[in-house]
């Protein structure tokens, strides 16, 4: 069997394909949250839960509605982006002049009394969400097996995040929302609706984390703490790219699941930290992040 550096080629590629997999997760939802801190400044906790709640919804609609796996990935993130709309009319839209720590507050315990209520009703056992039967199978590549399904989910989470970034940074409608963030005493002098665009924003980045959850469903179980698991090394990913950098934040969830991949195959016992451990010695090096803009 052909091996690099001591381990067995279908051994490293596998690691670098389930690298890969978590990586484009991490993408997404360190996505979502540049993309609310970047544009609102908000520090948004409770996105774990969001990611957790399009998971459920598409387990629910499956379950109870009949409705499959690809009208789910219309229908969940438009869902848990209505209940981001009653969260920021509600709670948020009162926080925007307060220091972030009441922002982080507010959503940790949103979070919480979310997965709670979850918790309460399905224990931390997870429930199975089947595959589509359109990516069941694999290709075989000669050196190794690729799962469709986990094929479409890399391919999947670049199209969402590239498509994400080029709408934000490269058109008129992502120049007027980071202007109506900027100024928006002079954004709404134009006769742009600011707190109309700010909710919208805010939904759009619960969307991506559910949307992210409905992803996820048919790769690991549905269960109330699949945010909870995730959300603090996205936190890290989102730091090390630099708060409210949309790029770094999808440039830096990729190398990092692939980072802790091989790291896995390598040095297993350092896998569950070293993400953690680029987040200290990049901090050290440059606190804005690697993407972020030094204030």
């Amino acid at each position: 069997m052909t091996q690099i550096f001591g381990v067995p080629t279908q051994a490293l590629f596998g690691q670098l394909l389930i690298g890969l997999i978590n990586g484009s997760f991490y993408a997404m939802l360190s996505l979502g949250l540049a993309v609310i801190f970047g544009l609102l400044n908000i520090i948004n906790f409770s996105h774990g839960a969001q990611y957790m709640l399009g998971a459920f919804c598409a387990w629910f609609l499956l379950q109870y509605a009949g409705v499959g796996y690809w009208w789910s990935l219309i229908i969940a993130p438009i869902a848990v982006g209505l209940t981001g709309i009653v969260i920021e009319r509600t709670m948020l839209a009162r926080l925007y002049k307060l220091d972030h720590l009441y922002g982080l507050l507010l959503t940790f315990g949103l979070a919480l009394i979310i997965q709670g209520i979850f918790t309460n009703y399905y224990g931390s056992s997870g429930l199975p969400y089947q595959l589509p039967e359109l990516l069941t199978g694999a290709f075989n590549l000669g050196f190794m097996f690729l799962p469709k399904y986990r094929a479409w989910v890399i391919v999947a989470s670049l199209i969402v995040c590239l498509g994400t970034w080029f709408v934000i940074e490269k058109t008129s409608l992502g120049a007027t929302l980071r202007a109506g963030t900027e100024n928006p005493a002079l954004v709404q002098a134009f006769g742009i609706n600011v707190p109309l665009m700010v909710m919208l924003t805010y939904a759009g980045g619960a969307a991506l984390a559910a949307l992210a959850g409905v992803l996820a469903a048919p790769v690991i179980q549905v269960t109330p703490l699949m945010g909870s698991n995730l959300i603090i090394v996205v936190f890290a990913v989102v730091v090390i790219g630099g708060m409210g950098s949309i790029l770094g934040s999808i440039l830096t969830g990729l190398a990092l699941g692939l980072i802790e991949g091989l790291t896995k195959v390598f040095y297993p016992e350092a896998s569950n930290i070293v993400v953690f451990v680029i987040m200290a010695i990049v901090l050290m090096i440059r606190p804005a992040g690697l993407f972020g803009k030094e204030k």
